[in-house]
């Protein structure tokens, strides 16, 4: 059972499936803080195949902003999940790839997107409904 319990030192504690969490300290959120940005899921999938130039990542995503391109690989780079290699031409070139860490969370990540993908439909039905009943 998950619930919420206060320890004796005062301490609010999450239990989720037995495991107590600190509700100042909590993994889950830490990590679902730093991979559940809008940009985070589509870059890790970009680099799926391998190592991608920025400007290639920039053409997987055309929609994101170079700021935000940058801003998101500079993210994923301090979480662990890519590295980012600099290659001595002229100009320098730049790749980012998935590192272990990464390819274990993309891993999670092809089956959010299965899973996406079979409830799609129902979940703008249920969309439709509930904007349907509020009207």
């Amino acid at each position: 059972m998950n619930k919420i319990v206060e320890r004796a030192e005062g301490e609010r504690v999450m239990l989720i499936d037995g495991i107590a969490m600190s509700m100042d300290d909590c993994p889950v959120r830490d990590v679902l803080d730093s991979v559940g940005g809008k940009w985070t899921s589509l870059m890790i999938l970009g680099l799926a195949d391998g190592p991608r130039r920025f400007s290639q990542l920039r053409r997987f995503i055309p929609d994101i902003s170079q700021r935000m391109l940058t801003q998101t690989l500079r993210d994923l780079q301090r979480d662990g999940y890519l590295t980012r290699t600099v290659y001595p031409t002229q100009p320098p070139s730049v790749e980012y790839g998935l590192t272990p860490l990464g390819h274990s969370f993309l891993a999670l990540l092809r089956s959010l997107v299965q899973w996406s993908t079979e409830n799609h439909g129902a979940i703008r039905a249920a969309r439709l409904v509930y904007d349907a009943a509020k009207d």
